[in-house]
C-alpha cells in the first residue's frame, strides 16, 4: 500500500472536497429548472415567458374585471403588451413603441420605430433596461426602457412579424427572409444566423440553451442558441402561424391544415395530432398550457381545451369570430380576445363564461397579465386595462 506524505495526503482531501463542491452544485442546479409560469408582476415578452407557455403565476386578478382606463395609440394594435413592474410597452400600427403607467395608463414615453409595428410584441430585458420590438419594415430595435431613446437597431431582409426573446446577453428574432437571428443583446451585433425554407413567422421558445421554432416550411426545428446549428427536426405536415408552447418536455402548436400538435421532444417525433371532427379550420393563435391542458384559440370560432397526455378534447366555447388571440392563464382561469370584439374571461376546468367585454372592434392581440391588471389592443387601436 503506498503512504501518503501530509502534504499529499492534504492535497488529496481538497481534491476530494472540490469533487463534491462540484457535484453538490450540479445538483442545485439541474434541481432548478426553467420556470413554466411567469412571476405575478411581470409578463416580460409574448406568451409571458421564453417557454411561451402563456402562463402567469398572479393569482390575484380578479374573477370579475372592470375596465380601468383605455389609451388611443392611433393606430391598429396586434402587438401584445408586455408588463414590467408599473409600466405597459406596446407596439401599433402608427408605427410607435409607447411607455404607460400600468395605474392610470399615463404615457412616459414614445418612440417612433418609422414604420408600422404589427404583431411583433415587445420583450423588457431587464440586465440592459432595454425594450426590444420588431417593425414591418424588418428592422428590430432596441430602445431605453427608462427613456425611450434608441440604444441601437438591426436591418433583416424582410419584414418582422415575430416577437424577440433575449437569452442572457443575446437576442434571438425572426424574420419572413427566412431567417432565424441571433444578436448581441446590448450592442445588437450579429453573432449568427440560422437559414430556413420559409418566412419565420413564429416566436422562439428557448428552454436549456436551445430555440425551438415551428415553420411556415411545415417544419418544426430545435437551434442551438450558442451557435446557431439544428439539433433536430420534425416534420409538421402543414404551414405553422403559431408559435410553440413548450411544457413537460412537449411542443404544442396548430397548423394551418387544422390540426394542433404536440411534439415529444425527447422521442423528436409527433406525439399526437388533433382534429376537430367536424369544424375544418387553421390555428393561428399560439397555445396556453397549464395543468395538463392545452388552450388555444381557432378561426373556427371556437376556443379549445385539450388533453397534454393524449390530445383529446376536454371543452370548447364558442364565440362569434375566429379566434387568433392567444390565451393567456392566471388562477385557474383562461383570458382571450377575440375578433368578435369581445374579450371572455374563462374557466379552465370547463370552459364556463365568467366575463365578458364587449371592445367594439377584432382583438387578435394577446393579453398580458401583471400586479393584478390585465391589458390588451384592439384593431381599432385603443388599449385597454383591466383589473
Amino acid at each position: 500500500m503506498r503512504l501518503l506524505t501530509r502534504r499529499q495526503n492534504g492535497r488529496e482531501r481538497a481534491i476530494v472536497f472540490a469533487l463534491l463542491l462540484s457535484c453538490a452544485i450540479f445538483i442545485l442546479s439541474s434541481s432548478a429548472l426553467p420556470q413554466t409560469a411567469t412571476p405575478a408582476t411581470n409578463w416580460y415578452q409574448f406568451r409571458g415567458n421564453q417557454q411561451l407557455t402563456g402562463l402567469s403565476g398572479a393569482a390575484n386578478t380578479p374573477k370579475t374585471l372592470k375596465p380601468l382606463w383605455t389609451f388611443d395609440a392611433g393606430g391598429s394594435i396586434e402587438s401584445s403588451a408586455a408588463v414590467v413592474g408599473g409600466s405597459v410597452f406596446v407596439g401599433s400600427h402608427k408605427g410607435e413603441l409607447v411607455a404607460l403607467g400600468l395605474d392610470n395608463g399615463s404615457v412616459y414615453w414614445r418612440y417612433n420605430t418609422g414604420r408600422e409595428i404589427g404583431e411583433s410584441s415587445p420583450f423588457y430585458h431587464g440586465p440592459d433596461e432595454l425594450v426590444y420590438v420588431g417593425d414591418l419594415a424588418g428592422v428590430l430595435h432596441a430602445v431605453g426602457a427608462r427613456d425611450g431613446r434608441p440604444a441601437w437597431t438591426f436591418k433583416t431582409g424582410a419584414e418582422i412579424k415575430s416577437s424577440p426573446v433575449a437569452v442572457g446577453n443575446r437576442v434571438l428574432i425572426g424574420s419572413y427572409d427566412q431567417h432565424l437571428y441571433c444578436l448581441n443583446a446590448k450592442t445588437g451585433a450579429l453573432l449568427w444566423k440560422f437559414k430556413t425554407n420559409g418566412p419565420v413567422h413564429a416566436t422562439p421558445a428557448v428552454v436549456g440553451g436551445i430555440a425551438y421554432i415551428a415553420g411556415c416550411d411545415e417544419v418544426f426545428r430545435a437551434i442551438r442558441v450558442a451557435d446557431g446549428k439544428e439539433l433536430f427536426q420534425v416534420a409538421s405536415g402543414a404551414y405553422t402561424g403559431a408559435s410553440p408552447a413548450i411544457a413537460s418536455g412537449s411542443a404544442y402548436y396548430g397548423t394551418f391544415d387544422n390540426e394542433v400538435l404536440a411534439v415529444n421532444l425527447r422521442s423528436r417525433s409527433v406525439a399526437w395530432r388533433y382534429k376537430h371532427p367536424e369544424r375544418q379550420f387553421p390555428f393561428y393563435s399560439s397555445a396556453a398550457v397549464s395543468g395538463g391542458r392545452v388552450v388555444l384559440g381557432g378561426r373556427d370560432k371556437l376556443v379549445h381545451c385539450l388533453s397534454a397526455a393524449t390530445g383529446k378534447s376536454l371543452w370548447t366555447f364558442s364565440t362569434r369570430a375566429r379566434v387568433e388571440s392567444s390565451p393567456a392563464i392566471a388562477g385557474g382561469r383562461v383570458y382571450v380576445g377575440s375578433n368578435d370584439g369581445r374579450f371572455y374571461v374563462l374557466d379552465l376546468s370547463s370552459g364556463a363564461l365568467l366575463w365578458e367585454f364587449n371592445a367594439g372592434a377584432p382583438l387578435s392581440a394577446s393579453p398580458g397579465l401583471g400586479s393584478g391588471r390585465v391589458v390588451i389592443g384592439s384593431q381599432d387601436g385603443r388599449l385597454y386595462c383591466f383589473g
